[in-house]
């Protein structure tokens, strides 16, 4: 055997040792040192990153979730840190898992805290106290503009929903790198969206929206909008304006 052919066979027995032979020449003792301590390993990133999904769960089904992650799933990433986003993507992705129909989507919002927290993100030049209406609106680079089928914000032990139910929900990171959680609407997210496609005036995104909603007074619209565009701005969502 090869020394890459050796590494290999490690490593499935690693991921799936009742499937998987152990290494000739591999004592067992050992070999369950190592199992244990990378099970452990993986395991505490999964635990660390996604505590709502794993107490909704049950001690017991999350690890059984946990081992077949480590068994089945294409785990090519070399930074400790992505663990977290493949497992999110595992939920999503792999048929038979008979989960809960709202899971994946609740690991994903977990997840996006743990993105937000980490992200690292330059601060664009900006005006903070900038003229949103006719200024190039400057959005907060650290803002994740989600939409779900679920209510996942609310989601927890003592609430878990039975029907779904449409949900814009904006995270960002504020000044004081305070990850800050916020719920919202359609017309406020495509606002948004349309801001972060393509740099330009709070009027400007404004006009295209009332465009695209075919609205009877656009001008009342551009009004409310820039009112928007600032209140945002006091939380941190918008930067200011360029």
């Amino acid at each position: 055997m090869t020394f890459q052919n050796f590494q290999q066979a490690f490593a499935r027995h690693l991921r799936d040792p009742q499937r998987a032979p152990r290494p000739a020449g591999v004592p067992a003792r050992g070999m369950a040192v190592y199992q244990e301590l990378v099970g452990n390993n993986l395991q505490g990133f999964v635990d660390s990153a996604f505590p709502v999904c794993r107490t909704l769960l049950g001690e017991a089904r999350w690890l059984r979730l946990g081992r077949r992650f480590r068994r089945d799933w294409p785990l090519r990433t070399p930074w400790f840190r992505e663990i977290p986003r493949e497992f999110m993507r595992f939920l999503a992705d792999t048929p038979g898992l008979r989960l809960p129909r709202w899971l994946p989507e609740l690991a994903h919002y977990e997840w996006v805290e743990l993105a937000a927290d980490i992200a690292d993100a330059p601060i664009p030049a900006h005006d903070p106290g900038g003229d949103l209406r006719h200024g190039t609106v400057v959005l907060n680079p650290v803002l994740f503009n989600l939409a779900y089928a679920w209510p996942v914000h609310r989601i927890g032990p003592d609430w878990r929903p039975r029907k779904a139910q449409a949900t814009q929900l904006l995270v960002y990171r504020d000044a004081d790198d305070i990850v800050r959680f916020s719920e919202t609407n359609p017309v406020t997210a495509r606002l948004l969206a349309l801001l972060a496609e393509t740099p330009q005036s709070g009027e400007a995104a404004c006009r295209r929206l009332a465009a695209e909603l075919q609205h009877a007074d656009p001008d009342r619209l551009v009004d409310f909008g820039v009112e928007l565009l600032a209140e945002l701005s006091r939380q941190g969502v918008v930067l200011g304006s360029a």
